[in-house]
């Protein structure tokens, strides 16, 4: 048996009481769980056309479904924090130092 690879699959959850859904699946693999689980936050900070509202990542080992009983309602969340905003610059505008 060849060394365990793991893939991350999008979930989209929609109300409290509702089956999450799986959306896709991050053509990238891992070496392991927590490798994985540390490229979630920046893989679906680049999700930004799916249609729920909650999306999540969910990293299992290659060749095993994706789990179909998670529930929106045991989802965590992140902690609420501020956005971060940024000035946009025009053309030809230079970086003060």
């Amino acid at each position: 048996m060849g060394p365990v690879v793991y893939v991350m699959a999008i979930l989209g959850c929609g109300e409290a009481d509702s089956v999450c859904q799986p959306i896709a699946t991050i053509p990238a693999r891992y070496e392991s769980q927590d490798a994985c689980n540390a490229a979630a936050e920046d893989v679906l900070a680049r999700q930004d056309d799916i249609l729920f509202p909650v999306v999540v990542a969910q990293c299992d080992e290659e060749g095993k479904p994706t789990a179909g009983n998670l529930m929106s309602e045991t989802v965590k969340l992140p902690e609420a924090r501020e956005p971060q905003l940024r000035r946009a610059r025009a053309q030809g505008d230079q970086a003060q130092g």
